[in-house]
């Protein structure tokens, strides 16, 4: 049986920070009160190929916007999401690259060999070259195809990179996270590199711009430059609110009085890209879109909670494969929507927009084999069902076995020590290691520097490596029903199986040491050519790169500061 136990917090204090007694249902948090759909005119029907414009921001956490009852300030976002259809059974995947990855593709991580990790800097790997991407299909539909902001899906060799990949444009980042200000990301003590690219160049001359602010004028400018009258489609990857946490010093002060610093800075953050998506959505006004434009807005994964992301009242984190880490915030809005002003629960996933937005746009379909996306325009526009029943979350045999995992566990039929998660219907099922498991508040109190530590802990008796709850009744997996339910757990443990022997080889590359930024200039950026074989281990000189002397002592600096951080967590500990 279950023991639950509280650290840092105690139970009272909880109650009386409103935590415990946060309603899933209550319409002043989450839900809005229906309307009519009659008390208005339905939009009219399409009489042309909408503009649609997709946001993803990164790491921000399932409570961090104003209608989840947040503390911290999203107008904007509350806005859009009001007067359009909030998504509340929308799930993302843990991390960045699989999200984005199968947003890109529609289909699951293990039909792209992507389902262990993510893509490092330094590795031979990118998204399957022989995958039609949803902006290539956008492009065959007619759409101008723009890229703005973090892409994270490889690129070691130019056919990755995202204008080879269907976008006509790209102004963004090629790597997992860079400094918001200087666009130097390190991976590793002594390997640092500029990352900010205009389509296949370098882009030295943006440096010193906050990305947020580069990125929505960026939009803008790309709305401004094209005519309303040709559908356009911009994908706006947000590297808000990733680490690490900085923001315009104007944006911290209205959080002055939030405690916890780490808190303080993510909160700014995300008001700061609040008010960046304010700005394109009035571009999009100015400049003659907004009345025949989609607007779909997602999080790429749970947020991140040592780093001031907040997932309450969820269980878990960022790369983890309870809700915290894979339900998302989500939301659609459009003039063009027949039924406004209210919460869909039907449920959507990020592999679902590849189709549904190809459908928008008239595109063609018919060719594209093995999609795992379905088009739930008819379930987010007129509210009606959602075709998708089940979503895999995913299945990654290279992750760390769970020591407690057997076959014998799984029915002689699936090998629970293997990460795995799934959900069909109301249930779903966890195998293996689903990552950290506790239910974290708010990070508020003040004068507390480890206040991120206050949080609610299960302890689950005998180690396990399989759980399942019923996740419409128990949105917050507290209550294990493997047990009760061994008859639900060898249904979804049959269906696992069924998706395992669909799924393709994973692929990830050991590192290349000649992806090095010293090789390129001192830049981050393809490296292997046709002709070099991903294992080439040869070495030579690095090029002279004008920032080489910056680099070495920001890489210095960072280790440092990881080192520090890293040995202050342990003593804390």
């Amino acid at each position: 049986m279950a023991v639950y136990a509280l650290t840092g917090f105690s139970l009272v204090s909880l109650l009386s920070f409103g935590y415990l007694s946060w309603d899933w249902m209550k319409p002043s948090l989450v839900a809005d009160v229906a309307t009519d759909p009659m008390e208005k005119p339905l939009p009219p029907t399409f009489t042309r190929p909408p503009h649609i414009i997709f946001i993803l921001t990164d790491d921000q956490g399932y409570h961090d916007i104003g209608y989840h009852g947040s503390d911290i300030q999203t107008p904007t976002l509350d806005r859009l999401a009001a007067e359009g259809v909030k998504l509340e059974n929308y799930y993302i995947q843990p991390i960045c690259t699989p999200s984005r990855s199968q947003l890109i593709t529609g289909r699951y991580q293990i039909h792209t060999g992507l389902q262990h990790s993510i893509i490092r800097p330094r590795q031979p790997n990118c998204l399957p070259l022989d995958q039609v991407t949803l902006p290539q299909k956008l492009q065959e539909a007619g759409y101008s195809t723009h890229m703005v902001g973090k892409w994270h899906l490889g690129f070691y060799k130019k056919e990755c990179l995202p204008t080879r990949r269907g976008f006509d444009t790209f102004l963004g980042s090629l790597t997992g996270n860079v400094d918001y200000y200087t666009y130097d990301n390190c991976d590793g003590p002594g390997v640092c590199g500029y990352d900010l690219h205009e389509g296949e160049d370098v882009a030295w001359d943006q440096s010193g711009k906050y990305s947020t602010f580069l990125y929505a004028q960026r939009v803008s400018k790309i709305l401004a430059s094209h005519s309303p009258k040709e559908p356009i489609f911009i994908y706006v990857a947000f590297q808000a609110v990733h680490t690490p946490l900085q923001s315009p010093k104007e944006y911290i002060y209205r959080y002055r009085s939030m405690g916890n610093v780490a808190r303080r800075k993510y909160a700014a953050m995300v008001t700061c890209m609040d008010e960046a998506v304010k700005n394109i959505t009035w571009a999009l006004k100015k400049y003659g879109y907004y009345d025949n434009s989609v607007i779909v807005f997602s999080t790429d994964n749970g947020g991140q909670t040592f780093s001031g992301g907040s997932n309450w009242p969820l269980r878990g984190r960022k790369g983890t494969y309870w809700e915290g880490g894979v339900r998302g915030i989500g939301f659609v809005h459009s003039p063009l929507i027949k039924r406004k002003r209210r919460t869909s629960w039907a449920l959507v996933h990020i592999t679902d927009w590849y189709p549904t937005l190809v459908s928008l746009a008239r595109g063609n379909l018919s060719n594209v084999q093995g999609l795992d996306g379905y088009d739930v325009w008819p379930a987010i526009s007129e509210g009606k069902e959602s075709p998708r029943t089940e979503i895999l979350h995913n299945i990654d045999p290279l992750y760390n076995h769970a020591k407690y995992g057997s076959l014998q566990d799984g029915f002689g039929i699936w090998n629970t020590a293997v990460q795995a998660s799934i959900r069909v219907g109301e249930w779903k099922l966890l195998t293996g290691d689903p990552g950290y498991s506790d239910w974290i508040p708010p990070q508020t109190l003040t004068n507390f520097p480890g206040s991120w530590w206050n949080l609610e802990r299960l302890t689950d008796g005998p180690r396990r490596s399989v759980w399942l709850f019923n996740i419409t009744a128990d949105p917050y997996e507290r209550y294990d029903l493997s047990e009760q339910r061994p008859d639900v757990v060898r249904t979804l443990l049959m269906r696992l199986v069924h998706y395992n022997r669909t799924a393709i080889p994973v692929r990830y590359p050991a590192e290349n040491p000649r992806a090095h930024p010293d090789f390129n200039g001192g830049a981050w950026g393809p490296w292997a050519s046709e002709e070099d074989g991903e294992d080439w281990e040869g070495s030579r000189e690095p090029l002279k790169s004008r920032n080489k002397k910056k680099k070495c002592k920001i890489c210095k600096l960072r280790s440092f500061f990881r080192k520090l951080n890293t040995r202050l967590m342990s003593n804390r500990i």
